[in-house]
């Protein structure tokens, strides 16, 4: 009877850890629908084949309305030709991070960082510090294929709405940014939602 018992707390056990290491991942093709304020819808098609890890993470973030009202704090036009957002001011779900699924971290991750490709912005120089924080590709540069593959963990595509954010990015052209491309606290577009669809 003990041995019954403490088999029941170890699996118990087991299941919280796993409920809350931030890493499930899932399986096959997703779909979902950012909102922004004053702009419109963009589409996505998120390939959980190639990250799993990392769609899963995303898609539990939006189901739990943590992209709601967060921001795009960076756009950067003259060297990577990315615009990054997801930072949502004052919440704290975004304090667990996924392993990063691209090549340089042993993960054979083959979506490319062109024109319209969704990835993960990752906190420094560390490999698994992907948290919260997404960029979408703007053009088909080479340097994003040399900075950017392998060392970020895209996970999916723009499939409507690129001239939604080009229209945000001629804006947010206009605005004073720094060297790294971030806007000040009053320029940064707002996310009204993410939701999955499918």
């Amino acid at each position: 009877m003990k041995r019954i018992l403490s088999l029941l707390l170890a699996a118990a056990l087991l299941a919280v850890v796993a409920g809350c290491s931030g890493s499930e991942s899932v399986t096959g093709l997703h779909h979902a629908v950012i909102t922004i304020r004053d702009y419109g819808e963009v589409t996505l098609e998120l390939d959980a084949d190639q990250a799993p890890i990392t769609v899963g993470h995303f898609m539990k973030l939006a189901e739990s309305g943590y992209y709601d009202g967060a921001v795009f704090t960076r756009m950067d036009n003259s060297s990577l030709e990315i615009l990054q957002g997801g930072y949502a001011y004052g919440n704290t779900g975004g304090t667990v991070t996924i392993k990063g699924e691209f090549l340089a971290n042993g993960v054979n991750n083959t979506i490319s960082h062109k024109r319209g490709v969704i990835s993960m912005a990752r906190q420094g120089t560390g490999y698994d510090t992907a948290s919260v924080q997404f960029f979408i590709v703007l053009t088909d540069s080479k340097n994003n294929t040399r900075a950017l593959d392998g060392l970020y963990a895209g996970f999916g595509h723009v499939t409507e709405g690129m001239d939604v954010i080009d229209t945000l990015c001629a804006d947010l052209a206009k605005c004073e940014r720094n060297s790294m491309g971030f806007l000040g606290t009053e320029d940064q577009p707002i996310i009204e939602s993410i939701k999955i669809i499918d």
